[in-house]
């Protein structure tokens, strides 16, 4: 196969690129979108813009000369505006050339704020339902001018002519579009009706819709925005926010928070969600720009630690993507965030001066986006931090509640550790706050700067061990032998034990052995295992004294009693064991391969003594 000669260039000489018609046209309107249902949200965009331009044509003509009028009856669909219309020449400019927007223009260049669309490509989504696009239109800027009827096609081709002004008498635009066979379930006449509410329930200019039946248009926007609108009542503004946010987002809020930005023309109400929501789990907000929607699950809109609310905003300043389906990252969009957050930040203050019962509902649902807030901001650590919840000694309580009755707060360093001390700490007398969990030990240090005469520190094995009783003299001598092998017994596991003194009594035994204990012990005996090698010698590096675990038995048990009076060896040791495998369950902390077998060995011993002992 020999390929035909093509002529070359001069060296250095301006090539131009040779562009696919029908394939761009493929990829923008079938790769740009992500449903075929834009087209109907396209469509009016450009109405609207049209609309706009109008009405910067003619100020002073009424608010509602000028509208959109839909049609659709299963054979056509049909989007008609008074907007200012399109000369011959704007048509080759606007329609005919790819990438091209009237907003771009210079002549309007320094308008183009005032219009939705920012790219000059919507009019091509519309070849996700139809392969021809034909527009009708007469210009409001050049009365004198005729009309001008534009065909596109999906393969790249158009044709223009210009008609009598009779072809269409009023200045506007109308659009035509027959839809293929496959898509029909965009362009029927109930689904129609359907996406035009959706996209522009909120849109500023009279929207109506035709089904062909013959009877009067259907208005898709009766009513302008809910916070737009006068109540009689402040309550009975409330209740309609709320009663709005509902309908959108399908929950009754906790509360609603208006949005006000006049800077960028921002309005609309952010809904409290009633029930909680895992932390870090963002929920898509509803974007409107000039009162047509962009988004539904814009997440940029508010930070992240905001995920207790959804939005639904109207704006007219902020920068849509190209395709017009979330919104642009830039610095206006980041003042808007700001601005948001501190709107939400204001209402919890307010809630928290002047409604505690809200805000108490509000923190029982979002205390985990609170306490994230809280580390980063002092204002609301200041405000809220004595009113969050933390699990305690005393039951789930707040701090505020907490520092009344413990001057000195200890707090663990894991869920683990706390349940290890809870009960005995809470019959000690001491004030224990679990800091395991995400921000809470963060947040409970900083409570002095609440709270000036409340101390906080971590707790330490050694003050929980100083609130147990010793035992007597005589006790401790007697139980001697015991302990000497319970210790042996339980020298693999780096265990000490001793005989204390403690309420509950119910509790037979306390296993005092933190997680960074036995991260230690594991790394020294990895070292030891190593000793020599390379790796032996980077762990012995590493190598701290190596804590103990302590397992603490209590003499008011009377498991404990019973099981320090034996003589037996082999039988004392088997108890020890179990008591220990006992507390390590007790502590609901994942066991060791070699802890759960030291409760089954010492389970079967301790039963095949039973049954020794009865036969």
């Amino acid at each position: 196969m020999t390929l035909p000669d093509i002529p070359l260039s001069p060296a250095g000489a301006d090539r131009t690129f040779q562009v696919d018609l029908r394939g761009l046209v493929d990829l923008l309107s079938h790769h740009l979108y992500s449903s075929p249902r834009v087209y109907l949200r396209e469509l009016m965009q450009n109405a609207v813009d049209a609309l706009t331009a109008r009405r910067r044509l003619e100020p002073a003509a009424p608010a509602d000369a000028f509208g959109i009028r839909l049609y659709a009856d299963g054979s056509v669909v049909r989007v008609e505006d008074d907007g200012v219309g399109l000369t011959e020449g704007d048509v080759h400019t606007f329609l005919a050339t790819i990438g091209r927007s009237s907003k771009r223009a210079e002549k309007i260049a320094e308008q183009r704020a005032d219009f939705i669309g920012q790219f000059g490509i919507g009019l091509l989504s519309c070849f996700l339902v139809a392969d021809e696009i034909h527009v009708l239109s007469r210009s409001a800027a050049t009365p004198e001018a005729p009309a001008v009827e534009w065909r596109g096609r999906g393969d790249g081709s158009y044709t223009v002519r210009t008609l009598p002004a009779s072809a269409r008498p009023r200045p506007g635009t109308t659009v035509t579009l027959t839809p293929r066979a496959d898509a029909g379930e965009w362009t029927r006449p109930a689904q129609v009706h359907t996406l035009a509410r959706h996209f522009g329930s909120l849109l500023r200019h009279p929207v109506t819709f035709d089904d062909g039946t013959g009877g009067p248009g259907a208005p898709v926007n009766p009513e302008p925005a809910p916070w737009a609108r006068t109540y009689p009542t402040p309550g009975a503004r409330s209740r309609a926010l709320a009663a709005y946010g509902a309908e959108v987002f399908g929950f009754t809020p906790l509360d609603t928070i208006e949005l006000d930005l006049p800077a960028v023309g921002l309005k609309g109400i952010a809904c409290v969600l009633p029930e909680a929501v895992p932390a870090g789990r963002r929920h898509g907000h509803r974007v409107h720009v000039k009162g047509m929607l962009l988004s539904e699950q814009a997440e940029e809109i508010l930070p992240e630690w905001a995920f207790f609310v959804r939005c639904v905003v109207d704006a007219e300043s902020l920068r849509p993507t190209a395709s017009r389906e979330s919104l642009y990252e830039d610095d206006t969009l980041a003042a808007v965030r700001d601005a948001l957050a501190e709107r939400l930040r204001a209402w919890m203050a307010r809630a928290a001066a002047s409604d505690p019962d809200l805000l108490a509902r509000f923190l029982q649902a979002h205390h985990l986006a609170v306490k994230s807030l809280a580390v980063h901001d002092d204002e609301i650590l200041r405000m809220l931090l004595p009113w969050l919840p933390f699990e305690t000694t005393d039951g789930h309580s707040t701090l505020d509640e907490f520092a009344r009755t413990h001057r000195t707060v200890l707090v663990t360093s894991s869920v683990e550790e706390f349940r290890q001390v809870a009960a005995i700490a809470s019959a000690a007398g001491l004030g224990v706050i679990n800091g395991g969990y995400t921000y809470d030990r963060e947040l409970v240090h900083r409570l002095p700067e609440i709270r000036p005469e409340v101390s906080v520190a971590d707790l330490d094995p050694a003050t929980l061990t100083a609130h147990l009783d010793p035992v007597d003299r005589e006790t401790e001598l007697a139980a001697a032998a015991y302990l000497a092998l319970a210790r042996d017994a339980l020298a693999d596991f780096d265990c000490d034990v001793a005989l204390r003194t403690f309420q509950p009594a119910s509790a037979p035994a306390l296993l005092m052995d933190s997680r960074e204990a036995r991260h230690e012990r594991t790394r020294s005996q990895l070292a030891r295992e190593q000793e020599g090698g390379v790796w032996g010698d980077i762990l012995g590096a590493l190598r701290q004294e190596v804590p103990r675990a302590q397992l603490i038995l209590n003499q008011l048990n009377p498991l404990v009693r019973t099981a320090v009076a034996i003589d037996e060896p082999e039988l004392a040791r088997t108890s020890a064991e179990a008591l220990y495998g006992q507390a390590a369950m007790l502590s609901r902390r994942p066991l060791r391969p070699a802890e759960s077998s030291l409760i089954n060995r010492s389970f079967l011993d301790l039963l095949a003594h039973a049954l020794r002992k009865d036969s």
